[in-house]
């Protein structure tokens, strides 16, 4: 059966309309409905996951990427724990803020609302399926999805399961739609589909972004793809450093604020590269290193344990998503500024210093969502940040940037009050 993009905009645009005119109370009761619901259909989507798991298995994905699709018993208690969590977080809809009197007696607000149709394009991870969808409702958006042809098993269970929720609680099932059929084509129909869709977010490779860029006639927002740095400086704490170096490695290499590249000051580097090594080799990080770091390391005592190998070009501006570091001596700050310039996706960099002056240019000047200073690139996070959640990372300048969270779904509108007034 083929997929009529339009008839879904059609109705994602009339469940949006519903949507806005829910309470705070009628969205948090479908979300811990959607919670329930998932506990009771767990058997039906680990089945359903299984087959994708077994396809992709056959078909030779990587270990990494099976275990993104994969999800268990406990994956999926936290996935509704996570959506209830989403339920007791602050309904940013309504909200007012910026209030002012104008001379005339013109009273101005501005009050938040919801951007209407969301469309979430997503590989390989089914959870993103729930986390988004609990992310639009909380809002009062319409959503339509599209995972992966990788994961179509797992979104059409899941997706079956938040269909039941809404239902249940007197929700338009329309709200939270799934695009199942693995034609490929529909992707770019839906990111021309902006009579109904007001906005786009990509989750996935850089390639999905780039595509979704070039080929959307609606507004797209990316982020999620990393290549993240630490600069070292000579007055940095090396004893406190390593371990933030090898949490912002090791702690989920898979993540797109995990650590790509480590920079270090060429002064520092004969005492700070083997301890570096010695604490990543216990979880089997290959160091890509440069000819001076290189030697650094294979001279010291204990390099016949390590797994290092020497550097290529395209290793420095590279997202290994994996147990790899790519490291580069420099002798200033200025050096270190211009290589993140060049290599940096603008998602998460950070200096590690005690010097006042060097982190207040460092954050000046490096221009990525989040700046970190002596601490863990990992943090870029929508929990980590307080905001409870979030449905991306966003590395674009207009609208949102950094973790996009209830807010950052909103979109507001000016709201103009006059006592029978009129324009002099």
């Amino acid at each position: 059966m083929t997929t009529d993009l339009n008839f879904l905009g059609q109705q994602a645009k009339q469940a949006a309309k519903e949507l806005a005119r829910l309470t705070r109370a009628q969205k948090d009761a479908a979300l811990h409905a959607i919670a329930d619901v998932l506990h009771e259909k767990e058997t039906e989507i680990l089945a359903a996951n299984a087959l994708d798991m077994s396809a992709a298995r056959a078909n030779g994905q990587t270990e990494a990427l099976l275990d993104r699709m994969l999800l268990t018993p406990s994956r999926l208690a936290a996935i509704a724990a996570d959506t209830r969590k989403v339920a007791e977080l602050a309904d940013p809809v309504g909200e007012i803020f910026e209030s002012s009197t104008q001379p005339n007696g013109l009273k101005l607000h501005k009050q938040r609302t919801p951007l209407g149709v969301v469309g979430v394009i997503y590989e390989a991870r089914p959870n993103v399926t729930v986390d988004v969808a609990a992310l639009c409702l909380k809002t009062s958006n319409a959503v339509i999805l599209r995972g992966g042809s990788d994961i179509q098993q797992s979104c059409k269970a899941v997706t079956a399961a938040l269909n039941i929720a809404l239902e249940r609680t007197n929700l338009p099932v329309t709200a939270v739609q799934s695009i199942t059929d693995p034609d490929r084509q529909l992707i770019g129909e839906l990111l021309r589909l902006d009579q109904y869709v007001d906005m786009i977010i990509p989750r996935g490779g850089a390639g999905l972004h780039r595509f979704c860029r070039e080929n959307a006639t609606i507004p797209v927002i990316t982020g999620g793809i990393g290549i993240c740095h630490f600069y070292v400086d000579p007055t940095a704490d090396l004893e406190k450093a390593v371990p933030i170096i090898f949490n912002a490695k090791v702690q989920r290499p898979g993540a797109c604020n995990a650590l790509d590249t480590l920079l270090i000051r060429r002064e520092i580097a004969s005492q700070l590269l083997p301890m570096v090594a010695e604490a990543l080799n216990k979880a089997q990080v290959e160091l890509r290193a440069d000819p001076e770091a290189l030697a650094i390391l294979k001279n010291a005592p204990d390099s016949a344990n390590w797994k290092v190998i020497p550097a290529q070009a395209s290793d420095f501006g590279n997202e290994f998503l994996g147990l790899i570091l790519s490291i580069r001596l420099v002798d200033t700050l200025d050096e270190a500024l211009e290589h993140i310039a060049q290599h940096s996706m603008g998602h998460s960099d950070g200096i590690l210093s005690q010097d006042r002056a060097a982190i207040k240019r460092f954050i000046q000047e490096v221009d990525s969502s989040a700046v970190f200073v002596n601490a863990s690139t990992r943090f870029n996070d929508g929990g980590q940040f307080g905001l409870g959640a979030e449905i991306a990372i966003s590395t674009q300048k207009l609208h949102a940037r950094g973790p996009m969270a209830l807010r950052e779904l909103t979109t507001y509108k000016w709201v103009a009050e006059g006592d029978w007034l009129v324009r002099a």
